[in-house]
């Protein structure tokens, strides 16, 4: 497969995997990415780990505003194929019918299930089993597009979202490979997807981190593991912003969204029918600590019955 020219096109760390074993057996004569971004407090301008990856490795890399007006690079490069995964914008019709093999999507969802832009983060947060990836061609649509192969992975009841991320990832990659040559030779069997049996996983957003304690503790401790650990969910206590990196769930009696029990090393926050003992935090501007160790500078009995969540940031 080193004569077929492959323009890729991915963003995030969970689209280097890919990229790697997509250098190591086919001829990938661009890399296509989003524009460096101002990275972390001081407002570093930072390629993503993709770019970084290609130019590591002596590729060309292209990182239009707007791949939908500015794609002749893609086209000067005249690959055979175009392959994505996690690129983060959609593509225009131009542009799909460059490639004489077409536009392969590595998604990291058992499509039609979470179609977006986030779907690892929201199977685990609705208490998924399983999840998966999907080869498929891609049209103009959202992952509307005809599957070529799906193959899917378990989520264990404890698994945060970082495990979940990376044996997803290395799949992927894996798959990329094995069905490339059917891909070029159009052997798959391609599938259309039903679209009634669609749902959607739309990009994380600030609202979204916040967790809802009306919900049970089983919903509640979902949440922490699908925003674990970028950017944890959090909850406001007398105003002030506090991320969960730690909890579980145990049982509890008293008022929703109310801390009804604290000891030296943890604190409990009440839910529909439990509660989320919670072990460690990041409060707002500070690390990651114990919550032990949070109590240290901290009077624990002022915190409980305190009712959290009482406004919105």
């Amino acid at each position: 497969m080193k004569d077929i020219r492959v323009v890729f096109m991915g963003t995030p760390d969970f689209s280097v995997p890919i990229l790697s074993e997509l250098i190591k057996n086919t001829n990938v004569v661009l890399v296509v990415t989003s524009p460096d971004a101002f990275i972390g407090r001081k407002k570093v301008l930072t390629p993503c780990p993709v770019k970084e990856f290609a130019l590591n490795n002596n590729i060309d890399v292209f990182s239009p505003e707007k791949i939908r007006l500015d794609y002749e690079r893609i086209k000067d490069a005249k690959p055979d194929i175009i392959i994505t995964c996690a690129y983060g914008q959609i593509l225009s019709e131009e542009i799909l019918n460059i490639p004489a093999l077409g536009c392969i999507n590595i998604h990291a969802s058992l499509l039609p299930k979470y179609r977006g832009g986030a779907p690892i983060h929201h199977a685990i947060k609705n208490g998924e089993k399983e999840t998966g990836i999907t080869l498929m061609y891609m049209d103009k649509g959202m992952d509307t597009g005809d599957m070529i192969v799906k193959e899917s992975i378990t989520i264990g009841p404890d698994e945060l979202f970082d495990s979940v991320h990376d044996k997803l990832s290395l799949l992927g990659s894996k798959m990329i490979i094995e069905h490339l040559p059917s891909i070029i030779n159009n052997t798959n069997n391609r599938e259309k997807q039903n679209n009634e049996e669609a749902t959607y996983a739309p990009i994380i957003k600030r609202e979204d981190e916040k967790l809802d304690f009306n919900k049970t503790k089983e919903e509640g401790i979902n949440h922490i593991r699908a925003l674990s650990p970028n950017p944890y969910p959090y909850f406001l206590l007398d105003d002030v912003p506090y991320k969960i990196v730690e909890a579980k769930p145990v049982e509890a009696s008293g008022d929703i969204n109310q801390i009804v029990e604290v000891s030296k090393d943890s604190f409990t926050i009440m839910c529909a029918g439990g509660g989320i003992k919670v072990t460690k935090i990041k409060p707002f501007g500070k690390g990651i600590m114990n919550v032990s160790d949070y109590f240290n500078g901290f009077d624990k009995d002022k915190m409980k019955n305190k009712e959290v969540n009482k406004w919105k940031i």
